[in-house]
């Protein structure tokens, strides 16, 4: 695939405060690619750059090869759907979704064509001629989509749109924006700052932290081998325990923590601060093959989960999370000992 969207040492400035720094970002064509971070990371001003809806203060923006830097939203080959929708309460929904196309001098009879046409691709048909008001919060998150892609957009922004949905229906919609975005082939780029949506629907995360892309992967490798301290953190929960280098040989590094010493893979200078990450599932109650004793310990805090058991255990003076298996029948103030396969430990050193 060839790049669709590509930011070049670009970087974003109001007033003063830097709340891009420079960075460069390529997405491919026909690509879901999810921005995601906490409030104020900067994703937000990322799509809008993109979008044109913010010029950067240094950098160049490019989308198929074709530099966009200065173009207005209007003249750009995208369109955006805000969180808030931004639907027209006067108009029908057929009118709503053909008013980019209006704004394009389609013909009447065209447009009103392609609106029918979008509103059946997400499961509205039939809709044409209701108000707005007469619409569900789902309904009306389908209607600005529909209304997005009906000007074929080479790139959908998304920015935030599935936060004001309850979690079923936000569920129900990831799926028709995956749905959506592999029968249309545009390149998506989506907004959000729920790890778990993106974990869901992405083909890409970028993991954003002020300004700065802090990793950026396909969400399997993003969640299970983070590349810094912040994705660790921010990708769901995990065990984070610090500690200094005190040998390094054939591939592999043993890391003191203070309570234990544990050999872990991967590369990193005698004496450096590092800190080692494991996810709760990755904790274990019996050891394994080419593993890792993370020490005794006893049980503090146990909730049942449905498909497990989210356990709070005290190791050496150190709170571990796991998530054990609900027939381990684990009990408060029982005493285990945890374990973890070597492969699974993530050292990390920023």
């Amino acid at each position: 695939m060839s790049d669709r969207v590509e930011l070049r040492q670009v970087s974003k400035a109001y007033e003063g405060v830097t709340v891009v720094e420079t960075l460069d970002l390529a997405m491919k064509a026909g690509e879901f690619v999810v921005l995601l971070g906490p409030s104020g990371s900067g994703k937000t001003t990322l799509l809008n750059m993109i979008g044109g809806f913010a010029n950067p203060s240094a950098g160049q923006v490019f989308i198929d090869g074709e530099e966009v830097t200065d173009l207005p939203p209007a003249k750009r080959p995208t369109a955006t759907v805000f969180q808030d929708y931004a639907l027209f309460p006067h108009m029908s929904l057929a009118n709503n979704v053909a008013f980019g196309l209006r704004m394009r001098q389609v013909p009447k009879v065209d447009r009103l064509a392609k609106a029918a046409e979008m509103l059946k691709l997400v499961g509205l048909e039939g809709y044409d001629g209701r108000g707005v008001h007469q619409l569900s919060g789902g309904q009306r998150q389908r209607v600005a989509l529909a209304r997005a892609m009906a000007v074929e957009p080479k790139v959908l922004l998304l920015d935030e749109p599935l936060g004001a949905l309850d979690l079923a229906l936000r569920r129900q919609m990831q799926e028709e924006l995956v749905r959506l975005q592999r029968r249309s082939g545009a390149t998506f780029v989506h907004v959000t700052h729920d790890q778990e949506e993106a974990m869901s629907i992405a083909d890409r995360i970028v993991v954003v932290n002020k300004g700065r892309i802090e990793d950026m992967g396909p969400p399997d490798r993003v969640y299970l081998k983070p590349a810094s301290l912040f994705a660790a953190k921010f990708m769901g929960e995990s065990n984070v325990l610090a500690g200094r280098v005190i040998e390094q040989s054939g591939g592999e590094v043993k890391v003191d923590t203070g309570q234990s010493v544990i050999v872990v893979r991967g590369d990193s200078p005698v004496g450096s601060a590092v800190h080692l990450a494991l996810r709760p599932e990755q904790l274990l109650l019996a050891p394994v093959p080419d593993g890792i004793g993370l020490g005794r310990g006893r049980v503090e805090v146990l909730s049942f989960q449905g498909t497990h058991c989210r356990c709070h255990c005290r190791v050496d003076g150190i709170d571990l999370v796991l998530r054990a298996p609900v027939s381990a029948s684990l009990m408060p103030g029982q005493e285990v000992t945890l374990y973890a396969a070597k492969a699974d430990v993530v050292l990390l050193r920023r």
